[in-house]
């Protein structure tokens, strides 16, 4: 599977491509900004846009669906606990400082166990709430898209509306530390890591 990851944005959330090596079917996970920089990646890799997958509802993560739907006729995904914050990111990007556009509805919301398949590659959708209540992570092939649920010696922000740190941390125990050791992750923010680095390493887990 093609993967691609990009810093987007003035907050520098991931984002990031992946595609399949035979079909060049793909999705975007988390276009948060810089839409002409995801579309640039996209040509670059002759990569047809079948899903945007939003891994929670946060505008640094969601701010380009607009755009990017609207040049890709992509479908738009996301958790159904975190879809309505798509019609309300100007207003939180506002809180910031900075500004953000409204996203579009989802075409299609997901529950923990759904798959999304594009070319001959999928994801698994896990519910892992904690960040918001509708966060979700992705999985394949040994690798996990976790959005700001964990980070590389750290965990996401649970003092949003919609967080909350025992979820979080259950989230992370339950759903993502059992996937095994050698699963590598890549988080919203910051650089990659694995399950077995963050079971041994993380303060918050240990």
């Amino acid at each position: 599977m093609i993967i691609k990851e990009l810093p987007v944005g003035t907050i520098m959330a991931n984002c990031f491509i992946l595609g399949c090596e035979k079909t060049k079917e793909g999705v975007v996970i988390d276009p948060g900004d810089e839409v002409d920089k995801i579309l640039l990646y996209l040509a670059n890799l002759k990569i047809t846009v079948k899903y945007i997958i939003n891994t929670h509802g946060h505008f640094d993560h969601v701010g380009g669906n607009k755009r990017l739907k609207t040049v890709t006729n992509a479908s738009l995904v996301i958790h159904q606990l975190d879809a309505p914050m798509l019609s309300i990111i100007s207003y939180s990007a506002a809180s910031f400082g900075l500004s953000g556009e409204n996203s579009p509805p989802p075409d299609m919301t997901v529950v923990d166990g759904d798959i999304i398949n594009f070319g001959n590659a999928s994801l698994k959708v896990i519910h892992t709430p904690g960040h918001t209540k509708g966060g979700i992570s992705l999985y394949s092939e040994g690798n996990v898209f976790v959005g700001d649920t964990l980070f590389a010696g750290s965990i996401g922000r649970t003092d949003f509306p919609g967080g909350d740190y025992q979820t979080l941390i259950d989230s992370i125990k339950e759903k993502l530390l059992p996937l095994g050791d050698h699963v590598k992750v890549y988080t919203g923010h910051g650089p990659q890591t694995t399950i077995g680095q963050e079971r041994r390493y993380n303060p918050f887990l240990n």
